[in-house]
């Protein structure tokens, strides 16, 4: 006699991961949704918003932000962004990313640094909800973005008239901070101090880790330094176990610097730098060289400390006392 057959086990379907709140929508996992954080209203009626994409995962993870164009004409962060997203299947991501490539939207609109009232956004956080239009947009990302991620990186170029070799600045006496700085793989990590009213001391003060990218310059976009930017961003994220995915490996070692300075203009004209992005200079070597209309006054700016120059001007024309060559002592 047959023994009566064991009952089925009913299939249990894999529970979905939760959907990710923001702004009071809901990102389902797996998939890129687009938010919209509304900041004022324009004279014609309509939002001005920052735009905001959650690719949330479907797998529990970290939750980082990237964020680009605090000052509205640093461009390179914008197609980082872009590529960073293409890249990653959302299907196959460990936590959630939060892409916000324009954050001062006022400043983009008007190919400005700036808001409309002239303030510096980097200057403003954390901001408040009363203030002015730059501390109610500082305010309003430190709310919805910084206070939901546990790590920020935020993209930067040089500000107008000059331009930075790829670097990664943050606190480097902070081993995790210094762990993620080097998995990025800039060519240089420059240790910086913490200003008043910048994101990544507002950030800082929350408990929030930062590493701020430079490269390139304002107004413009530096593929190389694009594509370095990519890459970065997605060695952190898969050091933080986000992704799977292999990831390309950063050309050589990035160089650690402690300290930096500018050399300045001893004289009014026109600069021609004869040093360039990346190369190594000794105390005493010339690096640009400032000369007048007719090239018979002419001025040789020399380095006053060895290291790599990792930024300097572009604009042809300088004044006594301007920054021109930035060097960092390795």
């Amino acid at each position: 006699m047959r023994s009566p057959a064991k009952p089925k086990t009913a299939f249990k379907a894999k529970k979905a991961r939760p959907a990710f709140e923001i702004n009071g929508v809901e990102a389902p996992a797996g998939r890129l949704t687009q938010v919209e954080l509304r900041v004022a209203r324009l004279p014609t009626g309509m939002w001005m918003a920052v735009p905001v994409g959650v690719l949330h995962g479907t797998r529990p993870g970290p939750v980082i932000w990237v964020s680009a164009a605090i000052h509205g004409d640093e461009l390179n962060g914008v197609p980082i962004i872009r590529h960073v997203l293409d890249r990653i299947d959302p299907k196959r991501l460990a936590g959630t990313l939060l892409a916000v490539p324009t954050v001062n939207v006022f400043g983009l609109v008007q190919e400005s640094r700036y808001l409309p009232d002239r303030r510096d956004l980097n200057r403003c956080f954390p901001g408040s909800k009363r203030g002015s239009s730059a501390a109610q947009l500082a305010h309003l990302f430190m709310t919805e973005v910084v206070a939901r991620s546990e790590l920020g990186l935020d993209l930067h170029t040089g500000s107008g008239g000059r331009t930075n070799l790829p670097q990664i600045r943050c606190d480097l006496d902070e081993p995790e901070t210094l762990r993620l700085a080097l998995e990025f793989g800039a060519p240089v990590l420059l240790h910086s101090r913490l200003r008043d009213g910048s994101l990544r001391a507002a950030a800082r003060d929350e408990g929030k880790t930062v590493l701020v990218y430079e490269a390139g310059e304002a107004s413009r976009f530096d593929m190389e330094a694009i594509g370095m930017g990519v890459d970065g961003v997605t060695r952190v994220m898969k050091s933080l176990g986000m992704i799977e995915d292999e990831v390309t490996a950063p050309e050589s070692a990035s160089r650690v610097a402690r300290k930096s300075g500018w050399v300045r203009a001893r004289r009014s004209g026109f600069c021609e730098m004869t040093g360039r992005l990346g190369d190594e200079v000794a105390k005493g070597d010339a690096i640009a060289l400032i000369f007048d209309a007719l090239g018979r006054a002419r001025s040789v700016t020399k380095a006053r400390t060895s290291g790599i120059l990792i930024g300097h001007v572009t604009s042809p024309i300088v004044n006594r006392g301007d920054a021109i060559a930035h060097i960092a002592e390795l």
